[in-house]
């Protein structure tokens, strides 16, 4: 599989951010690391070895980042204000620097999906929610999608336009409604095992379906735990088989 690595100094963070690049051709997969991983974590943890063949074929090319989570929502001793100000930067790297790197890269404006597992999983669905004018659609494993899981208490602004489960409710625009609807494909995924949380899937699904927008919910077994093995089962398949 062919693989490059890239990076430079972001403007948005002022501080150098790293992207690993997958594969030659089709459409763009935005990956997010995993809890205060870095962009290299999935191939580390052998999830990308499980999907070289969809990447191989020219299917997809895959863009790995890496994450801030450390100094946002998961730094114990930041200010809490500070963790939502960071959030917002991140926000502003992926849409500044990342998609444009994106379209420089593939030498065009291709689709992009974005994806992720865990934490990941909630950057992922929040990336593709607040501009489906952008992103063309999500798989995200594993998530939790209300910020306020991860906030410890503190609430503001910023917080609602990034927590899926709060400002998707009250989405009302016929534009931004039916830019998520046209969607090459959204998939909440979930194990049941050990850490899974299907509630939260559920929930979010639930409000997806209220808004019309087409989705698959994809409740996996019991055996399925907040790990890497489910991770490596679903992604293969959800590229492979569902786009």
């Amino acid at each position: 599989m062919h693989r490059e690595l890239h990076g430079w100094h972001s403007p948005s963070l002022n501080k150098h951010m790293e992207v690993a690049v997958y594969g030659h051709y089709g459409f763009a997969v935005l990956l997010f690391p995993t809890a205060a991983a870095d962009y290299l974590e999935y191939e580390r943890f052998h999830l990308m070895g499980t999907i070289e063949h969809v990447v191989n074929s020219g299917k997809c090319k895959v863009f790995s980042i890496n994450s801030i989570n450390s100094e946002a929502w998961l730094n114990n001793d930041m200010y809490p204000p500070h963790k939502s100000l960071r959030h917002g930067q991140y926000n502003q790297y992926i849409l500044e620097e990342v998609v444009p790197f994106i379209y420089n890269h593939c030498k065009g404006k291709v689709p992009i999906i974005t994806s992720g597992a865990s934490l990941g999983a909630y950057h992922a669905a929040n990336t593709f929610f607040r501009k489906p004018d952008i992103f063309s659609g999500t798989i995200a494993m594993s998530g939790v999608y209300d910020l306020k899981a991860y906030s410890d208490g503190y609430y503001d602004d910023h917080c609602y336009f990034n927590s899926p489960v709060d400002y998707l409710p009250n989405a009302n625009d016929e534009t931004y409604l039916n830019q998520m609807q046209n969607n090459m494909g959204v998939i909440i995924a979930t194990g049941q095992g050990d850490y899974e949380d299907p509630d939260a899937s559920k929930r979010l699904s639930g409000i997806l379906h209220s808004k019309g927008v087409p989705h698959s919910l994809e409740i996996w077994g019991h055996d399925m735990t907040h790990d890497w093995p489910t991770w490596r089962k679903m992604l293969p398949y959800f590229l492979g088989d569902r786009f």
